[in-house]
């Protein structure tokens, strides 16, 4: 954890030139912002080898009326327990920064909806087994 889940409409995979967007460079420019994220004592919000961003083209969609070529995007941050509402409101307003420019030309030329939010626990049950950790426990970083 933290995990960050866009779930979009399909047709965003298009090409920029077809009014779709390169969704691999949102995921990573997402990413090195949680990474970026520090709290109010300037340590790290996330721990690297948790960040986790995914995303996933909707099989099958319907946005509003369907009277013109609605997109959507939805945004989901998951977070553990813990930090502080000035935390969670920095990382919202982080994350929302790097999705306003990363989608300012299509929310220009066609209509699009793009809603971020975070959750925070309570985990009913939680269990974590990773070999990425690890690298990122070091002052020097390792790469396997």
């Amino acid at each position: 954890m933290p995990h960050l889940v866009i779930l979009y409409t399909p047709e965003l995979d298009a090409s920029p030139e077809a009014g779709g967007t390169d969704m691999r460079a949102l995921c990573r420019a997402l990413a090195d912002a949680m990474c970026a994220a520090r709290d109010e004592a300037g340590q790290a919000v996330f721990p690297t080898g948790g960040v986790r961003v995914l995303a996933y083209p909707a099989a099958h969609a319907a946005v509003a009326d369907g009277s013109r070529d609605f997109s959507f995007v939805y945004l989901n941050l998951r977070m553990g327990r813990g930090r502080s509402a000035a935390v969670h409101a920095s990382v919202g307003r982080a994350l929302e920064a790097c999705a306003k420019s990363h989608f300012a030309p299509l929310l220009a030329s066609r209509h699009v909806g793009v809603t971020l939010q975070i959750d925070e626990g309570p985990e009913v049950f939680d269990s974590k087994n990773s070999s990425i950790h690890p690298l990122f426990q070091n002052p020097v970083q390792k790469e396997r």
